[in-house]
């Protein structure tokens, strides 16, 4: 049913504040069996929660909006010079409806106009294993470091 209404459209300047809110409930709600809460807290202070920083990535990045009843519900920001999903999150209790895999499909048709041939993304511990399942290939794990902390994360690969 949620996926009947929801619609998949490029960001505006105005879902600044709705992407700044997904982020963080997506990671400190949705992630919490994962990564303890160390690791979400230093997770979710990596970008601020203001409006006006999430509209100024919208001009360095193709930002792919998940649009539920006229409010931003999840997100994807693509690097398409890279072939990289630079972000992927959905509020935390739409996950696991098949919105973040309607973000990637829309990121692969959008880096496959671009003349793109493969995408990556530098997915979480939570998230990989369903990309894996859908066909993403794994190619490397390492950890990154946020505020002092190490977030293990997995390197995927998509042939497109």
């Amino acid at each position: 049913m949620v996926l009947e209404r929801l619609r998949l459209r490029l960001a505006r300047e105005q879902d600044g504040a709705d992407q700044a809110e997904v982020f963080h409930h997506a990671i400190m709600q949705g992630a919490v069996s994962h990564y303890d809460r160390e690791q979400r807290e230093a997770w979710a202070s990596a970008l601020p929660r203001e409006a006006s920083a999430w509209s100024v990535r919208q001009l360095n990045y193709l930002t792919l909006i998940a649009d539920l009843d006229r409010r931003c519900v999840g997100f994807c920001e693509l690097d398409v010079k890279a072939g990289l999903v630079v972000t992927l999150y959905v509020w935390p209790t739409l996950q696991g409806q098949g919105i973040g895999m309607q973000l990637l499909e829309t990121a692969s048709d959008q880096m496959r106009e671009a003349g793109g041939e493969t995408l990556l993304i530098d997915a979480s511990t939570m998230l990989a294993p369903r990309l894996i399942a859908q066909g993403w290939e794994k190619i490397g794990e390492d950890k990154v470091e946020r505020n002092g902390v190490l977030l293990p994360r997995v390197r995927l690969r998509r042939d497109l």
